[in-house]
């Protein structure tokens, strides 16, 4: 009796198991659009072109080394309008894109001035290097954790907090582009120095006009003097590199303080309206209609016994 339960419940197992599968599901990914992975091919671009750089600055060829950190700047000035066009925006693509700004114009450049001069003082040109690599990282840091600001006005999202981090590797090569030039070669005091300079600047509180209304809309009978204008800048780029970064460097740091005065100018405004807008808001208490208050009871001095 007991071995044919048993052989029942067997054979009772046995079916079950050959209906049920217990092999894992395969999980599913779903297919990435090609329009999310066109700007993080252009970041990958302009971080190839920064590692080349830093072999270059190795090598000692440093005019290769600039022109690679000047095509990086420029893979890094479309990559995110790119995005903005295509609709491929991504929080992967903003973390690759600032992985890719701290190699490309905060180590990169730091390591050319070190090799080219910044290594004769040694322990402290290693240091300045050091110190501007770090606050290109401190200033994207706190640019990604700007992004969720949500108290912050509209006319702000015009101004960057602090030089950007490509601008600043362009400025802070502009001992190189002098040398270029023929012109003086600065101690390397100086240099470092300059380099202190612009490294607190980029992480400075200095208000600086992004620049990324600029392009959205084009009118129509600019379309092609548009077009004009930015082969005229790249074949003069090509031409003549150092003149065209020297003057786009000074005009740049010469203007640093334009753009404060134009935020300030706004803050104000919006602070103004912000405090109209506070009183209007407040409700105006009606007047009330007068009322005569009656006239206090005459006062008796006469002494009590005259009572």
């Amino acid at each position: 009796m007991a071995s044919s339960g048993l052989r029942s419940y067997i054979a009772l197992m046995d079916k079950f198991s050959g209906q049920r599968s217990f092999e894992p599901r395969r999980r599913r990914f779903r297919a990435v659009p090609v329009r999310m992975l066109v700007p993080n091919l252009i970041t990958l671009l302009a971080l190839c072109a920064g590692l080349t750089a830093i072999r270059l600055s190795i090598e000692g060829r440093m005019e290769l080394a600039l022109g690679a950190i000047v095509f990086a700047a420029m893979l890094d000035g479309i990559d995110g309008r790119v995005a903005r066009l295509i609709k491929g925006q991504s929080r992967f693509g903003a973390e690759l894109d600032s992985l890719a700004d701290f190699v490309n114009f905060g180590v990169a450049p730091a390591l050319i001035l070190y090799f080219w001069q910044l290594r004769e003082l040694h322990n402290g040109g290693w240091i300045a290097a050091m110190v501007f690599a770090i606050s290109d990282g401190l200033r994207l840091a706190r640019f990604n954790a700007a992004l969720d600001e949500p108290s912050k006005p509209a006319f702000a999202a015009n101004f960057f907090t602090g030089v950007p981090a490509p601008a600043g590797a362009i400025c802070v090569l502009l001992p190189l582009y002098v040398a270029f030039l023929g012109g003086p070669v600065f101690p390397a005091v100086v240099t470092a120095l300059y380099t202190l300079a612009i490294a607190f600047l980029m992480v400075s509180r200095l208000p600086v006009y992004s620049g990324k209304t600029i392009g959205r809309r084009v009118p129509r009978e600019m379309v092609m003097p548009a077009f004009v204008f930015i082969v005229l800048f790249i074949a003069l780029l090509i031409g003549y590199p150092w003149y065209v970064l020297t003057v786009g460097t000074l005009l740049f740091l010469i203007t640093l303080p334009v753009g404060a005065l134009s935020y300030r100018r706004q803050q104000r405004r919006y602070l103004d309206a912000q405090a109209a807008a506070a009183v209007a808001s407040v409700p105006q208490a009606s007047p009330q209609p007068f009322q005569p208050q009656p006239a206090p009871p005459p006062s008796d001095d006469r002494p009590p016994h005259l009572h």
